[in-house]
């Protein structure tokens, strides 16, 4: 660009500026792209438009691109779905799943494998207890394994990747909520070391730094600073004080770059923290022969909850934060960007949201920056994604940089100190060739990130490297690779693996029993053993991890039966060890379920009564791990089943037969065979029809009877009974009304909804444009009483005639099915059957409901019919059931089981009828 055009695109830049901030728009994205891109980096609006659907509170960077985010409850007591994600850069999507156990504050560290170790989490909240357990998380395989218990809990815990592949923890609260003030040690394949004491105590989430003399440096949050070597275990004392008086809480430490030209000096930088916070740094040189912290420069802005992310390019990318600890209203937007050669921050820019508690920053492959979470309030928290785009991926012009590119890496492990190709087209352009660590950061600190520069000459499309000297300054596992150009451009990373013994291929674990997952109950074992091949050695060691077992580890590579004491799903590895001491990067697992057991129980009642003639069903329920079976002992009646349903029911029914009344004593078992079985002495007692009433009489004086035969159409007809009911007795109406389709019920206030015998029958003939039905209540209310036949449509005619009988016993439905007829009479009688009762003192009710001209009484019964009724269209009184609405009602009492039938004496020969017929 020519100088002229140069001048005049800052002018443009600068007149868009002034012109964006006149409106009022945000300047969040164009002005900066255009202007500041290639000094101050941009911050697209959106880059993921779906949300972080989980809580972020840890996150590692995995050696497939993807972002492992692992919430446990997200800092919400109540919730007991515990969850992590996978989330992919690569097109913004995010695959949740369920974690065994509370993860939520954990340490986590990527080992050399490539598998994350989730070190710890949550026993209890307020006050918080930490867990001992650990997982591993494998990316192949997508699934989380419970590894061997630590000697204490660790809620908070720092760990730490060493030189030797294996790692550190420290301090966390244990399970009883004290400072765990030791040192365990993991090693792949054998599990944890014996706890190593230190002579303080650490603050929760110590800053821990592996450095190149092999030593664990702590640099805060208090401002006594100490080494721990792990070759002896040991601690020193005190070798420097920050010039920070007071403890640097949720600041952040960052070991800067180790790169050959500065003989990988180890320069560790602290930064903010505190509440008010403090936007002072510090340095340590930490190869001097006394080594002391030093003022750095501020910070644009004080911060605590903050993040820092090494750049490919050396320079740190600070954000985040706030002033008092978890108040948005104080919160930190400004990002600055440090610069170790000038020692200097300079400008990043601003992020959109406010970055508190459990807020994180992630170096990812395309050289970018995630930003994800902000949790200052339980419940709620920042489901917006954030993306940094560094000065380094654009021209003086806002547009976007040209990339080096890298064509191809060694794609098996490289060793220390060793000669490895980057094939890349830009080899005579490359200024730089880097490995940045993963990064796994959580509370305001990585645990892992880690950038160290890489000695090469260039070729003709190749660039000769030679890899880190020891696992000191880059401890072995997977690097983000990159190449950048003369501009300082980088390219997109490439994966490398970095190990002691490129050599070797790895050993292969089978489990080899049980072949699958399996499923038991708690207290039963399972029986494993397994193999293990290697295809340049042998098979030196096996290392079983029984989650929830006993045992919970063993060296064999058949350990037998492991013993599953307690619910839950639990994961069993293998991990085999090879000659070389080299593991499976892979091992096998498999899924135990472990039911919960109970002795079995009976929870349902213990009696039921059925009806002769009538179904009946009864439902037997229990309780119990496995779920019981059911049998029953003992003399059902004819017609009556027991079924054992197979999911810890069993059903009691049928229709119990004619001359089945009485008695019938029962045993019910379950068994499940968790301890004693279950057993129910369970009596089903079968009554007659009509529950076994009997003594049934008609009450003088209470028929009572009411119709509107012309005038205006309704839907009710209202009568009040002659007499009040005497409590307790049986009330029975008979209604009719005039449309063949109009559904009726009938109710009155004492007694509230009446029970229908049946359904409604139209009749037939001359009668075509009628329906007729009974209605009862088996007890009165002894009241007033004033009974209304409501119906769905409004007609002109309606009638009713009830009639009250005593009785005694009690009554729950009719004695066999009601029945009703609209056969012609024939020679003058009308007759209606089809009913079969089963009570041997039964009253047998019929109706004349229609006929064409007039009912009476039937032979073998009493007829009723009220001479005083109520002509409801002009108020008159006098029996009118005559000419097609005809009701009479009849009856006769101790009646024996068996087919009933009844009659009406018709004034015609073949009058048609609608004819009505019941018992009790």
């Amino acid at each position: 660009m020519t100088a002229p055009a140069s001048c005049l695109l800052r002018s443009l830049c600068s007149l868009f500026t002034v012109l964006i901030a006149i409106v009022g728009l945000s300047l969040s994205w164009a002005p900066q792209a255009a202007c500041q891109a290639n000094t101050q980096g941009v911050w697209p609006p959106n880059p993921f438009p779906v949300p972080m659907t989980i809580n972020p509170v840890h996150a590692a960077l995995l050696h497939n691109g993807k972002v492992l985010i692992v919430s446990g409850s997200g800092n919400l007591p109540t919730e007991t779905n515990f969850s992590a994600a996978i989330f992919d850069p690569a097109n913004g999507s995010l695959t949740t799943q369920p974690v065994g156990w509370d993860m939520f504050c954990n340490g986590m560290v990527v080992l050399y494998d490539g598998r994350a170790l989730i070190n710890s989490g949550t026993m209890q909240y307020d006050p918080f207890h930490g867990e001992l357990r650990s997982a591993i998380y494998d990316p192949s395989s997508g699934l989380f394994s419970d590894i061997q218990l630590m000697a204490h809990g660790r809620w908070y815990p720092t760990v730490t990747s060493l030189a030797d592949g294996t790692v550190m923890t420290f301090s966390g609260l244990d399970e009883n909520g004290n400072t765990n003030s030791t040192v365990e040690i993991y090693t792949v394949g054998s599990g944890w070391s014996t706890a190593y004491g230190s002579p303080f105590t650490p603050p929760l989430y110590p800053r821990m730094h592996l450095i190149p003399n092999g030593k664990v440096f702590y640099s805060g949050s208090t401002t006594g600073s100490r080494y721990f070597d792990p070759s002896t275990h040991t601690w020193s004392g005190v070798v420097a004080t920050t010039k920070y008086s007071g403890t640097r809480t949720y600041g952040t430490s960052v070991l800067l770059p180790l790169t050959p030209a500065n003989n990988y000096k180890p320069v560790v930088m602290i930064m903010g923290g505190g509440s008010p916070a403090t936007n002072t740094t510090e340095l340590i040189d930490l190869s001097a022969a006394s080594p002391a912290w030093a003022s750095g420069p501020a910070m644009s802005q004080a911060r605590i909850e903050m993040n820092a992310t090494i750049l490919p390019n050396g320079k740190v990318i600070v954000l985040g934060g706030s002033v008092n600890d978890e108040d948005t209203t104080t919160a930190s937007l400004n990002a600055d960007l440090y610069d170790p050669v000038t020692n200097k921050f300079s400008s990043a820019g601003q992020n959109a949201y406010p970055r508190l508690y459990h807020s994180n920053s992630l170096l990812l492959p395309d050289a970018t920056v995630l930003v994800i979470g902000g949790n200052p309030t339980r419940g709620t928290y920042e489901q917006r994604i954030e993306l940094y785009s560094p000065p380094y991926l654009f021209n003086s012009n806002g547009t976007a940089a040209t990339r080096p590119s890298i064509s191809s890496v060694p794609t098996t492990g490289i060793g220390y100190g060793a000669g490895f190709q980057v094939q890349t087209p830009d080899a005579q352009n490359i200024s730089s060739v880097v490995l940045m660590r993963p990064g796994a950061p959580t509370h305001a600190f990585d645990m892992e990130q880690r950038m160290v520069g890489l000695s090469f000459t260039a070729g003709a499309g190749v660039l000769n490297v030679t890899s880190p000297p020891n696992g000191n300054i880059a401890p072995p596992g997977y690097y983000l690779l990159f190449i950048l150009n003369s501009a300082g451009v980088p390219s997109v990373a490439k994966f490398v693996l970095l190990t002691h013994t490129p050599t070797d291929i790895p050993p292969t674990g089978t489990i080899t029993s049980p072949a699958t997952n399996v499923t038991i109950n708690a207290g039963q074992s399972v029986s494993f053993s397994g193999t293990g091949s290697d295809p340049d050695g042998t098979v030196t060691g096996y290392s079983w991890t029984f989650a929830g077992g006993n045992p919970s580890t063993s060296s064999l590579a058949t350990p037998g039966n492991v013993t599953y004491s307690s619910p839950g799903t639990f994961t069993a590895t293998l991990t085999v060890t090879d000659n070389a001491n080299v593991t499976d990067p892979a091992p096998p697992t498999r899924t135990i379920t472990v039911n919960a057991t109970q002795a079995p129980a009976i929870t349902s009642a213990s009696s039921t009564t059925f009806i002769v003639g009538t179904v009946g069903t009864f439902s037997v329920t229990t309780t119990g791990a496995p779920t019981p079976t059911l049998t029953e002992t003992g003399t059902l009646p004819s017609g009556v089943t027991f079924t054992d349903n197979g999911n810890g029911t069993a059903t009691l029914g049928g229709t119990p037969a004619v001359g089945t009344v009485g008695s019938y004593p029962l045993t019910i078992k379950a068994h499940n065979g968790v301890g004693t079985d279950a057993s129910q002495n369970f009596t089903l007692t079968v009554n007659g029809g009509g529950s076994g009433s009997s003594n049934f009489a008609y009450v003088n004086g209470s028929v009572t009877g009411a119709f509107n035969p012309s005038g205006s159409a309704s839907t009710t007809l209202s009568v009040g009974l002659h007499q009040n009911p005497v409590a307790g007795h049986l009330l029975l109406c008979g209604a009719t009304w005039q449309s063949p389709t109009a559904t009726a019920s009938m109710s009155d206030p004492n007694n509230g909804a009446w029970k229908a015998a049946g359904s409604a029958k139209p009749g037939t003939g001359g009668l075509s444009g009628y329906s007729g039905q009974i209605f009862y209540v088996p007890a009165a209310v002894s009241a007033p009483t004033t009974v209304t036949l409501t119906l769905s449509t409004a007609v002109v005619f309606r009638s009713v005639e009830c009639a009250e009988y005593s009785y005694t016993g009690s009554i729950s439905s009719p004695d066999g099915t009601p029945q009703y007829s609209t056969v012609a009479a024939s020679g003058g009688v009308a007759t209606v059957g089809g009913l079969t009762t089963t009570n041997s003192s039964d009253l047998v009710f019929a109706a004349c409901l229609g006929v064409d001209s007039t009912c009476s009484a039937g032979t073998g019964y009493t007829v009723h019919d009220d001479p005083n009724s109520l002509n409801t269209s002009n108020g008159s009184l006098g029996n009118s059931f005559y000419a097609n609405t005809g009701q009479t009602i009849e009856e006769k009492v101790g009646v024996a089981a068996g087919a009933q039938s009844a009659t009406f004496k018709t004034g015609t020969n073949t009058d048609n009828v609608i004819l009505g017929l019941l018992a009790f």
